[in-house]
């Protein structure tokens, strides 16, 4: 694999969060929820990166970047809903179409595990994905987290929830 980098989001992100997100939003709308159309445009991701930092600094969010050798974003990573009183979190990841199958996912949430302990002595790690979603799943099951919950709900698609204690 082909040297990355992966930092925290920053504010100076947004061209080229946006051209990430444009390139890759029909990949993405493939397995995750849309996101509305105001987000794409430069204000629309400002604003976004914005949001971002400030659940970082309020410590409810933690917003990562995946860069390859070029400095180009092919990846995010995100420890969202921290809860400090529970020591838990949500993983969320998207990796570009282009950078699939370089073991960027697994990667990533290898990177939000370790953040986890190291940075914010966090005990459990959540994931919701769908079920159509099989190659999320297999990074998951990858990093130790194991099947939860299943959701059943007529009218939409499975949905899985996987957990890891830490």
């Amino acid at each position: 694999m082909k040297p990355v980098r992966i930092r925290t989001l920053q504010s100076t992100d947004a061209e080229a969060l946006l051209t990430f997100e444009l390139d890759n939003r029909e990949w993405f709308e493939r397995h995750i929820d849309a996101r509305g159309s105001a987000f794409y445009s430069v204000q629309g991701v400002t604003d976004h990166i914005a949001a971002y930092l400030a659940d970082f600094a309020a410590g409810t969010w933690h917003p990562f970047v995946i860069e390859d050798e070029g400095g180009k974003i092919v990846g995010r990573a995100n420890l969202k809903s921290i809860d400090m009183s529970e020591r838990s979190a949500e993983v969320g990841y998207r990796i570009a179409q282009s950078a699939c199958g370089r073991g960027l996912a697994t990667l990533a949430v290898r990177h939000l595990i370790q953040e986890a302990q190291l940075h914010w002595n966090l005990k459990q790690l959540v994931a919701n994905v769908y079920a159509a979603n099989i190659a999320s799943a297999k990074v998951l099951k990858r990093c130790g987290f194991l099947v939860e919950h299943i959701s059943r709900q007529e009218g939409t698609e499975h949905d899985y929830r996987f957990g890891l204690s830490i």
